[in-house]
């Protein structure tokens, strides 16, 4: 899906998950972590909500996702608020962690006398195999409710609070006209390394004020997250935390109908706001210098597109040469080759940016020197949208599928950050 921006909603400056009427957020210090860095954050709606959640598919999932899927089950879809913590995962942490877990709902639910302990989901990042200290929770938790607000502080402050090896915090909002009302979306998400498709260690949190039913916000998040959070990576790693959450409490007025109007609109917001923050991640990747965005066209369904293009995203050998500003276009072929998809190689095209580097599968000639300075540019212009990205583009053949997907470069600094993570 192509989404225009202007002809669709407008981006607001600094909006967040506080956006949208109803929601407020705050972020503070709990100690989690061992610097004095914000580590838990608070997305508090004025009401009840639809919820729905994507999660990673690793069979060993944290004790939050395990949590999350069993609130969405039983309470079939609605919840008030997400507590979110950075610095511990709680993943590989048995029963023990899982009770850790639910504890934390049930400590944030007496602080809020009219939410259930069920409608308290939980999401947590961090390091593998420790516990959460669940009496620091309690301790920080009057703190973090007293300061929630919707103003773009209140933004900023949640999206720091769940930020791990991150440089950069990440979050968006936009709002469109509908029916004679405004509506807000809003979103923030978290992730730098052990970033791959179905999810790496990611986290995202959305929401807004319209009114939807819960399985028809889950159908359209899914589709959200298989166009975006689905399609970048960093590293080729999955983790066990991968969550994203998106609250619905409908206080815009505006309801959003199976096929409508009103849920195209819908879609394209949610699928740009994801996208958006999906890119950030993949831009803020650990060690990265320069965002990667791959097209492939000409095949025969949109999912082989979509394989090959994930698949260039996350060679190591390509990402290694981006780094060096290499233009050798022959690691983006030999990805494209072992996606599993079967194609034509004397129909294939190659393109960096501008320059043609492969016609109908055989090389043309090129100026390396400019090639290169073109990857280096965009490196240059880092964290300047549209313009701090190498793109790569692949004709494979004459069918209608297309891909697209992001990753970014690796760096002798993606080993030093990873080698010394616990140490």
């Amino acid at each position: 899906m192509q989404v225009s921006v202007e002809s669709c909603f407008k981006v607001l400056p600094r909006g967040g998950v506080a956006s949208p009427r109803g929601f407020r957020t705050a972020g503070v210090v709990a100690g989690l972590k061992s610097s004095e860095l914000p580590d838990l954050a608070l997305i508090l709606s004025s009401v009840e909500a639809s919820v729905a959640g994507v999660f990673t598919k690793s069979i060993v999932k944290a004790a939050p996702v395990l949590l999350c899927e069993n609130f969405l089950q039983d309470t079939k879809g609605r919840a008030t608020c997400i507590l979110v913590n950075s610095g511990q995962a709680n993943a590989a942490t048995g029963e023990e962690g899982l009770r850790d877990a639910f504890d934390m709902s049930d400590i944030v639910a007496s602080y809020l006398p009219e939410t259930s302990p069920n409608q308290v989901l939980i999401a947590s990042t961090g390091v593998i195999g420790k516990r959460i200290d669940v009496s620091l929770i309690d301790k920080a938790l009057p703190d973090l409710i007293g300061k929630l607000g919707n103003s773009d502080e209140h933004n900023m402050d949640a999206a720091r609070a769940i930020m791990t090896t991150d440089l950069v915090p990440k979050y968006i909002s936009v709002e469109w006209e509908c029916k004679g009302q405004v509506v807000t979306l809003g979103g923030m998400a978290k992730g730098s390394g052990m970033i791959h498709p179905n999810m790496g260690t990611m986290l995202s949190f959305l929401t807004t004020d319209i009114s939807i039913s819960p399985s028809l916000l889950r159908l359209l998040l899914q589709n959200a997250v298989d166009k975006s959070f689905n399609a970048i990576t960093v590293d080729g790693d999955t983790s066990t935390n991968d969550t994203v959450l998106i609250m619905a409490n409908g206080l815009s007025n505006v309801t959003v109908e199976p096929n409508s109007p009103e849920m195209e609109l819908f879609e394209k917001a949610l699928t740009w706001c994801c996208e958006h923050l999906a890119k950030s991640i993949a831009r803020d990747g650990e060690g990265a210098t320069c965002l990667m965005q791959v097209e492939v066209t000409g095949t025969n369904t949109d999912r082989d597109a979509q394989t090959i293009a994930r698949k260039i995203a996350s060679s190591t050998l390509w990402k290694a040469a981006v780094y060096g500003r290499d233009p050798n276009w022959g690691r983006i072929l030999a990805a494209a080759g072992s996606a599993g998809v079967n194609f034509d190689p004397s129909q294939v095209s190659v393109w960096l940016g501008e320059y043609h580097l492969m016609k109908d599968g055989l090389p043309l000639s090129f100026d390396k020197a400019a090639v290169s300075e073109y990857m280096q540019k965009a490196a240059e212009a880092k964290y300047l949208s549209g313009m701090d990205q190498v793109n790569v583009y692949l004709k494979i053949g004459d069918g209608s599928g297309y891909g697209k997907a992001w990753g970014c470069d690796l760096s002798y600094e993606y080993v030093r950050i990873n080698a010394e993570y616990t140490t």
